[in-house]
């Protein structure tokens, strides 16, 4: 099976420059892996002590954010790497300065590999929810650093509860710790034989709940509003824009809305404005304009979405009526506002669990979302119940971070020089 995956991973990385072709996102896919090398080089020494972390994509490094940045705190003088899998992850976070590096991860062929590992040199390895990489793994394990996994989530589908996954988990026992998000996954891995393995649960609760402790205070926001309910509509698809519009269109003056939609381009954002019937103002044209005249924010840039959030009443967060997958439902949820979602969001554990809590609508249709919305623009104090369930699921979940970092500390303290 070892010599089949390595077979297999060659000839992918062989036919790369070819698939590159086909689609800008696989050509960013292709060209920025063109540049990890030259990068480390050129900011990684032989005397330089590193932390690694890897990523596949942006809500992955979102998770290790919190951990990031204890880690940084403790170790001011340790250079931080972060790796990702993703042009998603990778184009988005290029510039981070929570960083020292920032590179997409070479593939896991065993020449590249060997050469990464021994640029890099990490005191610890430390993978985010996702990605289990054989070939690192191995090396990682010759050469004595620590791999850990944080945040991870194991679903009784994948490969290493199978019959045919020998190969796959004897990957796993070359990583010395496992922090878990649920019990599902704990018993999963645990059910294979594996000790080494806790359940932390989710450092995203930890991330978000310290936005509730910034300056959150945005001036044009707090002038649209103007004592409205406040409906913010975070990161919407058109197929979210199909069941929310109709409700948007109807609403009285009482009610306002700010939207942030995914794709922000121009032709996106024209589109959606034409739906609209209400007076719109857009973020790219809010200059000199009496921002209270309008019933309709659309924030056409990014950034801003935390802090909107801080000023809804009632948040739709999108995602979940299409295939792409449901957004971050815990920011809005930190700020103790109800969460409505669209249909498809089976693979969100956390937006499940809120649901089940009561904190948390799903809807599949028009009638559907304006029936719910509606409930809570009109009942305050149904509204104010549901959103201090959100915000007590926060509060309740918090907690990963310190766990994890206590444990990441022990580590680096027992590979230490000194």
């Amino acid at each position: 099976m070892s010599f089949l995956y390595n077979f297999f991973i060659s000839i992918f990385n062989g036919v790369l420059p070819v698939i590159g072709l086909f689609t800008p996102k696989l050509k960013l896919f292709v060209n920025g892996r063109k540049e990890s090398f030259k990068i480390l080089e050129a900011k990684i020494f032989a005397e330089d002590r590193v932390l690694w972390f890897h990523c596949a994509s942006l809500g992955e490094y979102e998770q290790g954010v919190p951990v990031m940045e204890a880690l940084k705190k403790k170790y001011p003088n340790h250079k931080l790497v972060v790796t990702f899998f993703s042009p998603s992850g990778y184009e988005t976070k290029k510039k981070s300065t929570l960083a020292d590096v920032i590179v997409y991860l070479p593939m896991d062929t065993k020449t590249k590999v060997k050469r990464f590992i021994d640029l890099v040199n990490p005191e610890l390895a430390v993978f985010v929810k996702y990605e289990f990489w054989p070939n690192y793994l191995k090396r990682l394990q010759a050469k004595k650093i620590p791999a850990v996994f944080i945040s991870s989530t194991f679903r009784e589908d994948q490969a290493f509860f199978k019959w045919y996954g020998g190969f796959m988990r004897k990957a796993l026992r070359t990583v010395d710790y496992f922090f878990v998000q649920d019990n599902i996954s704990k018993n999963l891995i645990q059910g294979q034989g594996f000790e080494n393995v806790t359940l932390s649960g989710d450092t995203r609760f930890d991330r978000v709940s310290h936005q509730i402790e910034m300056d959150n205070y945005v001036d044009f926001i707090s002038e649209f509003i103007d004592d409205r309910v406040c409906i913010v509509i975070g990161s919407s698809w058109s197929e979210d824009e199909a069941i929310f519009m109709d409700f948007v269109n109807q609403s009285p003056n009482e009610v306002c809305f700010i939207i942030a939609p995914h794709e922000i381009k121009d032709s996106s954002v024209n589109s959606l404005i034409q739906k609209i019937q209400k007076k719109t103002v857009l973020y790219s044209e809010k200059e000199g304009k009496q921002m209270k005249d309008h019933q309709v924010f659309i924030m056409n840039t990014i950034g801003y979405l935390s802090r909107v959030y801080s000023y809804g009443d009632i948040a739709y967060v999108g995602g979940a009526m299409g295939t792409g997958g449901l957004h971050n439902i815990l920011e809005p949820a930190t700020f103790g506002i109800p969460i409505v979602i669209g249909k498809n969001f089976e693979k969100f554990r956390e937006a499940k669990q809120l649901q089940k809590l009561a904190g948390l609508f799903s809807v599949s249709s028009e009638e559907e979302f304006s029936r719910v919305m509606q409930k809570l623009v009109d009942d305050k104090k149904f509204r104010e119940k549901t959103g201090m369930i959100a915000g007590h699921f926060i509060n309740s979940n918090t907690g990963a971070t310190d766990l994890i970092v206590k444990y990441l500390v022990k580590k680096i303290e027992e590979t230490s020089k000194y």
